[in-house]
């Protein structure tokens, strides 16, 4: 099994708080691997070591055999990225964002057809500051998509959407990783986690308590009964 992402051995404290304590695990090329865990897991943390916005302090991260944190542009255009915190210019408006951004890769998609497939043209007059929480996340995600990457890490993706927007997301991301994609998606939900996965993480106290398929870490049993099981109180 090729693998796109690993995270191995991860340390990683912010004063006295330990948010990564020896984490591992992988992700599978070509599937979908979802992350999930309580708040305070280390979900963001770990997020944030893949893609090189912040440095173990031990341990090693290799995304497509590169360590992040010393990656170079190319590298990081084979990369696509949606944070909780997009960091979205709030006077931008949508439409001129993904365009000036598109202009950053060698090769983007069509600006037009992913603004109109998750629904961004519907708001493409409003400036970022006035968006709704669903409709920054509609961005992001458009944003994530424009270089065509090989490797998509999505930071809770459908926080804030309505019911017809989470559809949207999960049929996108099943057509992201039909076409070869690694998509890497932290989460809270259950379903969503069901629907998607092909690999699970089950995080807890900065630690791995559970990887593997979804029938591996189940084992018959509901998802929820064994991440709660997992995750309760000094369970880490």
């Amino acid at each position: 099994m090729t693998l796109a992402v690993t995270l191995s051995g991860l340390h990683r404290t912010f004063g006295q708080v330990s948010a990564l304590d020896g984490l591992t695990w992988s992700a599978p090329a070509g599937s979908v691997t979802a992350v999930l865990g309580p708040n305070g897991a280390g979900k963001t943390t770990a997020i944030e070591c893949a893609v090189g916005l912040g440095q173990p302090d031990r341990g090693t991260v290799r995304v497509l055999g590169t360590d992040p944190w010393q990656a170079s542009a190319d590298h990081r255009a084979r990369v696509g990225v949606m944070l909780q915190a997009g960091g979205l210019p709030n006077g931008a408006k949508p439409m001129r964002l993904l365009q000036h951004l598109a202009r950053l890769y060698a090769d983007p998609v069509d600006v037009a057809e992913v603004a109109h497939r998750l629904g961004v043209t519907d708001f493409a007059a409003t400036t970022v500051r006035r968006l709704s929480g669903g409709q920054k996340q509609r961005l992001a995600l458009a944003a994530s998509l424009l270089g065509r990457p090989e490797v998509l890490f999505l930071d809770e993706p459908v926080a804030g959407l309505d019911p017809h927007g989470r559809l949207d997301v999960w049929d996108l991301v099943a057509e992201q990783r039909d076409a070869g994609t690694t998509v890497v998606v932290t989460t809270h939900s259950f379903e969503e986690a069901e629907r998607l996965a092909d690999h699970l993480v089950i995080m807890n106290a900065g630690r791995t308590v559970a990887e593997g398929t979804p029938d591996a870490v189940t084992e018959g049993r509901s998802l929820s009964d064994v991440y709660f099981s997992l995750t309760r109180k000094g369970a880490a």
